[in-house]
């Protein structure tokens, strides 16, 4: 099921199913921001990656001696959410843990999404619980995907614009894996990144250490159409390499994916997150068009 929420500038859609929000509109125009799923290059919009950003080496995690198996991205993304709240503003989901999330995570857990509309902004609001009587760890991340113009051949379409910075530094991905090399982009005056085939070609721009809280869209005039800004420790730029897709995603992350050569348990893993017994994790990111 899907549910709408509007204010006197823009409308969103969020589905039940994975808590994701499938729509952002301006009311004037009628411009739709969100990319819309189509699964010849993308089927997802904006997922909420839970209890794992990224993949496990070998898709697999230890703990207390035991393995669990769990898919890339986790499973709240493809888990039915229940309305808990919803008034003229602001809409709330909620998963728990449950039978089919015990065999791949073992971890009790409650985790809410929230979404708030302030002028032309939708401010993403995660709140992670844990209600049991041992640490819980986890990571969550977003992967909301944004329409952009198709590139045509070598032409520019659209750029990324990193705030208040003129390089950025992106960790190497192999196999949906972390490698330890990193590459540098020296950026266009304004922190700008032209969208080519060959930035992407080796996968996501995976980006750590808080090098900016800010991430616009820009389309070939070199002018802003929408930003997402974040307190994020680490995030990722992505498009579908080869497949000239016509949207990029921007995607704050408290987590990341295994290096290529991790071999601990997932209390050790990098960026992983943690939560004593009935401790809670609050966090958001907003996105402006």
């Amino acid at each position: 099921m899907d549910y709408s929420l509007s204010n006197d500038l823009i409308t969103i859609k969020v589905r039940g199913k994975g808590a994701e929000l499938r729509s952002l509109t301006d009311n004037e125009t009628g411009r739709e921001y969100m990319w819309q799923a189509a699964p010849e290059f993308w089927g997802r919009t904006s997922p909420v990656l839970f209890p794992v950003v990224g993949s496990y080496k070998d898709g697999e995690s230890r703990y207390n001696g035991e393995i669990y198996k769990l898919p890339q991205h986790g499973f709240a993304r493809d888990m039915e959410f229940m309305l808990t709240r919803q008034d003229e503003n602001e809409i709330w989901f909620c998963l728990t843990d449950k039978t089919e999330t015990w065999d791949t995570y073992p971890f009790a857990f409650s985790l809410e999404i929230g979404y708030r509309l302030e002028g032309r902004s939708v401010q993403v609001l995660w709140k992670v619980t844990n209600p049991a009587e041992q640490e819980m760890y986890f990571s969550i991340g977003g992967h909301p995907a944004f329409n952009v113009l198709p590139r045509e051949a070598e032409r520019t379409t659209c750029y990324v614009q990193f705030d208040g910075v003129e390089k950025i530094t992106s960790r190497g991905i192999s196999g949906g894996l972390a490698l330890h090399e990193t590459q540098d982009y020296d950026l266009l005056p304004g922190g700008l990144l032209a969208v080519t085939e060959e930035v992407f070609a080796n996968d996501a721009l995976v980006i750590e250490n808080n090098q900016t809280g800010k991430v616009s869209l820009l389309d070939e005039n070199k002018s802003v159409f929408l930003s997402v800004s974040f307190d994020a420790p680490l995030f990722g730029v992505w498009t579908p390499p080869g497949k000239n897709a016509p949207f990029i995603c921007i995607e704050p992350w408290y987590g990341r994916c295994d290096k290529v050569d991790f071999a601990g348990s997932i209390e050790e893993r990098e960026w992983g997150n943690h939560l004593a017994p009935g401790e809670v994790f609050e966090v958001s990111y907003s996105i402006t068009v």
